[in-house]
């Protein structure tokens, strides 16, 4: 018993008519990976078969294989056919199996090969059919929050994870005959799906922890969702492959949470990183004052009296306060420093840099910040066509360099004649 490629003459509307069956799969949706074939249009009243064998598929009887379906001729258990093609086929049991491999090409039947059978002890003759299309939205969630020891916090973490993810089936042979129940005629992945969750969740474990020693920060796992499926495939594909001939696909976070003690020690690190910064540091100490005398202010037992208590706790604090008012101030002033001293030693092709410590672009002829004229360099000059330059020829005509010329101020950029020994402008002397 096989199948061979039917014509389109074969399968005109002519074969309703018949005692024989025409076959396709029921209802398939993005959850369904197996179902039974039926017949096409078994109520209409033109159908006048009425009186065939039930589970017996008649010589001659037509199947059609819609794209992304996988059929299956089974005779009592037995795989005796299959197809991964799209088309149509009728069923002649003079014929040897074709076994149309379609996109799986030999590797399904090296997998029929080996099995042959699907294990169902029935005397039934059926076509069933293998969802090939990806199998979306298999929900997911840890039950216990998963370890993450996050290098940026120093610290071990526990997180709870929520989404979806999703499966393809790959041998479809396989498949049927490991994970789909012995004289099922429908299933759904929710029917299948306890088994493979408590699989996939133990994967998900090694996955994050996974990414965790990869230094990936675990305020970032939700964004990651791409490298999270290739974790997945490497952990789960290669046993879900080989055993039931299926593997994931993707899978989506929807949400990431931590427990309690996580979210203290993240917010503390927060917390200490940005106190670190003097400016920050600053403005809790003047909000903290602030606040102070606002609540002296709404006192129930008098402004006066609130103010009172107040200048006492102030003699206290208030050298507290102002020390550390002046080491934020200090330290304020030594980041400016470093960074102007950074700027500075940047490359000059960068722009250059104004005595305020601001840096601006070449094409600038006034600084930014504070206003002050583009410094020329004091072994520049300006050649007769008004090019200046600071080599022994203009760059522009060619022209050399005069023995004596005007010079520029460094400070401010005022023009000198070549005779004065001062700029006349701020008065620093000539370099």
């Amino acid at each position: 018993m096989g199948i061979i490629r039917a014509t389109m003459s074969a399968v005109g509307g002519g074969l309703a008519d018949q005692w024989l069956e025409v076959l396709e799969a029921d209802n398939m949706d993005d959850n369904t990976v197996f179902t039974s074939g039926i017949a096409v249009r078994a109520n209409d009243k033109r159908n006048r078969n009425r009186k065939g064998t039930e589970d017996v598929i008649s010589n001659g009887s037509v199947i059609h294989v819609y794209p992304n379906q996988f059929m299956m001729l089974v005779d009592g258990g037995r795989i005796v056919d299959y197809t991964a093609e799209e088309g149509y086929y009728t069923v002649d049991d003079s014929t040897a199996p074709s076994l149309f491999g379609g996109q799986f090409g030999d590797a399904l039947k090296e997998t029929f090969g080996r099995i042959k059978f699907g294990g169902v002890t029935s005397g039934k003759q059926k076509a069933f059919f293998v969802n090939l299309q990806e199998i979306k939205g298999i929900k997911f969630g840890t039950k216990a929050p998963v370890n993450y020891f996050d290098n940026f916090y120093n610290a071990e973490l526990f997180l709870r994870a929520h989404g979806t993810y999703s499966i393809k089936i790959t041998d479809p042979i396989r498949f049927y005959t490991e994970v789909i129940p012995k004289n099922a005629e429908r299933v759904e992945i929710q029917q299948i799906n306890e088994q493979y969750m408590s699989e996939f969740l133990e994967a998900l474990q090694a996955a994050i922890n996974r990414m965790s020693a990869d230094g990936i920060r675990i305020s970032y796992v939700p964004s990651k969702s791409g490298e999270l499926s290739e974790y997945m495939s490497s952990e789960l594909d290669e046993s879900w492959k080989t055993l039931r001939g299926f593997e994931v696909l993707s899978v989506g976070i929807a949400s990431v949470s931590y427990d309690d003690e996580s979210k203290k020690l993240i917010n503390m690190r927060n917390q200490g990183a940005m106190l670190g910064d003097a400016s920050v540091r600053e403005g809790y100490v003047q909000g903290a004052m602030a606040r102070g005398f606002e609540a002296a202010g709404s006192n129930s037992a008098g402004a006066a009296q609130a103010f009172m208590g107040m200048g006492m706790g102030m003699g206290s604090s208030g050298g507290f306060m102002n020390a550390a008012s002046e080491t934020n101030r200090a330290q304020m002033e030594r980041d400016f420093q470093e960074r102007k001293e950074t700027m500075a030693s940047k490359n000059d092709a960068d722009g250059w840099i104004c005595k305020c410590g601001a840096r601006n672009s070449d094409s600038a002829k006034f600084c930014s910040e504070c206003g002050n004229k583009k410094p020329v360099k004091s072994e520049s000059w300006t050649c007769v066509c008004g090019h200046v330059n600071t080599g022994k020829f203009c760059s522009e005509c060619g022209k050399q360099k005069p023995e004596s010329t005007d010079w520029f101020c460094p400070e401010c950029g005022k023009k000198n004649s070549a005779s004065a020994k001062f700029c006349s402008e701020c008065g620093s002397k000539r370099p």
